[in-house]
């Protein structure tokens, strides 16, 4: 039997689509009940329907089967890097507040975010050739590129202060021409330049440094070059504060823009996941 309506409404109560005696526990019983709450025992679709032709979850939701809804969403300040998926408010889901999910999320297209992304475990790319995450020494993990079945982990170096580096063969003419993004990147005055003989030993020296942009070799012995070199050099925004008194890492003189942390502030976070794994096992145990 079906009943067909205009407009349903369900005053200072509870509305239930379910079986019989199907009570949610979670909206209360009786003098208990939550007023305004509703339970759908499910599965439920809310939207096209064209675009679930079988059951995918117990609620499915797409965009809305209707015009109606104005493409002016907070979200829509998410736009994918690069115009790779653009704008696509109106929402099918749109949620404004926190919200937890207790279980895996799989998602199909892109994944934006206005602000910082925080992960307590590993994050993986390019369908985890590659870790991503932020942990002990900056971690690198990749396949091995000639060993199958072996994986190779570099990790980063560690050093009071931010820096670049370049490195190559030192051209036979003895010129080394530095990266033209070091213009206004590095310090031209604050390098350690590094040179490698190749073959046999060579009087080699740096000569002088052109105007921050090359860098002049010589061989002291006037024979040929043969060698490589390795330069580091000093960004010109290094402000980098190596000792400083406090608690944490929250106590960094003047703020932590522009850095990222895995290791401290999501503690917290994780001994609320942890309670709340507890309390939801407890209550299938029941």
């Amino acid at each position: 039997m079906a009943f067909q309506f205009d407009e349903t409404h369900v005053y200072d109560g509870q509305l239930c689509v379910s079986k019989e005696n199907k009570i949610p526990i979670a909206l209360g019983v009786g003098p208990t009940k939550i007023k305004c709450s509703a339970y759908v025992q499910g599965p439920f679709l809310s939207g096209t329907p064209s675009l679930f032709p079988f059951p995918y979850g117990t609620a499915m939701i797409g965009p809305a089967d209707h015009a109606g809804l104005t493409p002016i969403v907070p979200g829509a300040l998410a736009i994918f890097p690069g115009g790779g998926g653009g704008n696509s408010s109106p929402y099918s889901l749109a949620v404004a507040g926190g919200s937890a999910t207790m279980g895996n999320v799989d998602v199909q297209g892109h994944v934006t975010a206005a602000l910082d992304v925080n992960a307590q475990g590993e994050v993986y790319g390019r369908c985890g050739r590659h870790v991503l995450s932020l942990k002990k020494d900056l971690p690198f993990d990749m396949p091995h590129p000639n060993k199958k079945g072996w994986r190779l982990r570099h990790v980063c170096i560690e050093g009071p202060e931010i820096a670049v580096y370049c490195r190559g063969k030192v051209p036979a003419s003895g010129v080394i021409d530095l990266p033209s993004f070091w213009k206004g990147l590095v310090n031209p005055e604050d390098m350690t330049i590094s040179l490698t003989p190749i073959g046999s030993w060579q009087e080699l020296y740096v000569d002088r440094i052109l105007w921050g942009t090359q860098v002049i070799v010589k061989n002291n012995a006037g024979g040929q070059i043969n060698a490589d070199y390795y330069i580091v050099a000093r960004r010109l925004d290094d402000d980098l504060v190596v000792e400083y008194e406090g608690e944490s890492h929250e106590d960094y003189p003047g703020g932590n823009e522009g850095y990222s942390f895995n290791f401290e502030h999501n503690y917290v976070e994780g001994l609320i996941r942890d309670m709340v794994k507890e309390t939801v096992k407890k209550v299938e145990e029941k």
